[in-house]
């Protein structure tokens, strides 16, 4: 028997996989944050203040677009802009409290929803996916946004 490869292990998750994140995100979505907000706000809890240019190619979306995210973040004082101490003429974007307490409610409530999907699993099931959080969470940093292409998006 040969091993599977990438593409047949991806035909057999993608069907379970649409199904699961339009499920999750059918909850998600009962949050005021998009997922593509709270993914900058998760970036600049993590990686500290930062130029839009840095966050919009860490995200693998165009400036325009990392641009707008921030400027609704920013009316809804979530994130604020802050000199950048290298370079005085540059600006950096951070996190407010608002958005650090804003991130981590909306974190938990999907940590909740997550959670309740698992809970359908047997116990045996459980602790196989268990066993697996470590390589998804090594295919999620792996497959970065440096493998996306963003000149055209």
């Amino acid at each position: 028997m040969t091993e599977p490869t990438p593409e047949d292990i991806a035909a057999r998750i993608r069907p379970a996989m649409t199904k699961l994140y339009v499920m999750y995100f059918r909850i998600a979505e009962q949050s005021d944050l998009t997922g593509p907000q709270l993914s900058i706000m998760a970036r600049l809890k993590s990686n500290g203040p930062s130029r839009i240019s840095q966050i919009a190619r860490e995200e693998g979306i165009r400036m325009p677009t990392a641009s707008n995210a921030l400027h609704q973040l920013e009316q809804r004082e979530l994130v604020e802009r802050i000199r950048d101490e290298q370079d005085r003429r540059g600006v950096r974007v951070q996190l407010t409290r608002l958005g650090e307490s804003e991130l981590e409610r909306v974190g938990e409530e999907r940590t909740k929803y997550l959670a309740e999907m698992l809970g359908t699993l047997s116990e045996e099931d459980l602790a196989q996916v268990s066993e697996m959080t470590d390589i998804v969470n090594k295919l999620a940093d792996n497959y970065g946004a440096d493998l996306i292409d963003t000149s055209n998006g």
